[in-house]
């Protein structure tokens, strides 16, 4: 037994993709959503979040360093450090940044379009930093 929590983040930011055989090669933006899962199999028993796996403000607490300085009205090329910051690399690298922060983070979805998303899920509890 579990509880997911999910909260939604949109951004926008410019990437390119250097090693891409298409037109993303080329420098362009995308009106980014990303939902931030959090998972726990049991619920804060006292104080005023009692009944709850996490409050949802305290997500966006901890996401918004990130999208002030890192993610919204970037070049994700040049702030993320990523070569080729495609959606799996970006995923990646939020969930990263979330579990030294989140420690309950259990999956980043990144969309860059309205049909096109990817999700990372390191493992079954998502509790695991992957190298």
């Amino acid at each position: 037994m579990s509880w997911t929590l999910t909260k939604t983040f949109r951004f926008e930011a410019a990437h390119h993709l250097p090693h891409h055989d298409g037109k993303c090669q080329r420098q362009h933006g995308h009106s980014w959503v990303c939902t931030v899962e959090v998972r726990n199999a049991s619920l804060i028993n006292g104080g005023p979040k009692t009944g709850m796996v996490l409050d949802y403000g305290d997500i966006s607490t901890v996401m918004t360093p990130l999208l002030e300085n890192v993610l919204d009205h970037y070049d994700l090329n040049e702030t993320t450090g990523l070569e080729s910051p495609t959606s799996e690399c970006l995923a990646k690298y939020i969930y990263d940044w979330l579990f030294n922060h989140l420690p309950l983070v259990s999956a980043v979805t990144i969309a860059e379009t309205c049909t096109s998303a990817c999700e990372y899920r390191p493992g079954p509890m998502g509790r695991e930093k992957a190298s």
